[in-house]
C-alpha cells in the first residue's frame, strides 16, 4: 500500500480530496484510473477543473501532468467536456 502523496502531481490536498471518496492508495487510484477518481471527486467537490483530471492520470503515469501526451489531453478534455 503507497501513500498516494508518494506519486506525482499528488500534493496533500489531492490526496485528502481522493481519500474522502474511498481512493486511499497509489494501487487504488491506478486501478480505478483517471476519469473514474476525477467523476468521484468531482461530484463531491464540483469545483475541480480539468487540470485535476491532468493531474490525476499524470500521477498514474507516473510523469508531470504538463508532459502528457498531446493525444492524452485531448481525450481527457473531451471527457470532461462531456460531463
Amino acid at each position: 500500500m503507497t501513500n498516494l502523496t508518494s506519486m506525482k502531481n499528488i500534493g496533500k490536498e489531492m490526496a485528502n480530496k481522493l481519500i474522502s471518496v474511498g481512493i486511499e492508495t497509489k494501487e487504488k487510484l491506478i486501478q480505478i484510473g483517471s476519469k473514474e477518481a476525477f467523476l468521484k471527486i468531482k461530484k463531491a467537490y464540483p469545483n475541480v477543473c480539468l487540470v485535476h483530471l491532468y493531474t490525476l492520470e499524470g500521477a498514474i503515469q507516473d510523469i508531470e501532468f504538463n508532459r502528457l501526451s498531446v493525444d492524452t489531453k485531448k481525450e481527457l478534455k473531451a471527457f470532461n467536456d462531456s460531463i
